[in-house]
């Protein structure tokens, strides 16, 4: 799910290679951190977050098989 990530936001963004995902994972729980540079941010959440809400679409729909829940986290 990492790369599913990383492949959407590199697509979005201007800088694709400062895309970094990090993934961390719980018992329950899949979360991955999204690191994007400074001035791709707004495209990444997109308007009224649209962007970042289709992308959490995609990742839980992705986490059923795992039976985790995965959490997308947009960091600066």
């Amino acid at each position: 799910m990492k790369e599913l990530i990383q492949y959407i936001a590199k697509a979005l963004v201007d800088n694709p290679d400062q895309v970094v995902v990090e993934e961390i994972t719980t018992q329950q729980n899949l979360m991955l951190e999204l690191k994007v540079a400074k001035e791709d941010i707004g495209k990444v959440i997109g308007k009224k977050g649209k962007t970042a809400q289709a992308m959490r679409t995609i990742l839980s729909c992705a986490s059923a098989k795992t039976q985790k829940r995965a959490i997308l986290e947009i960091v600066e």
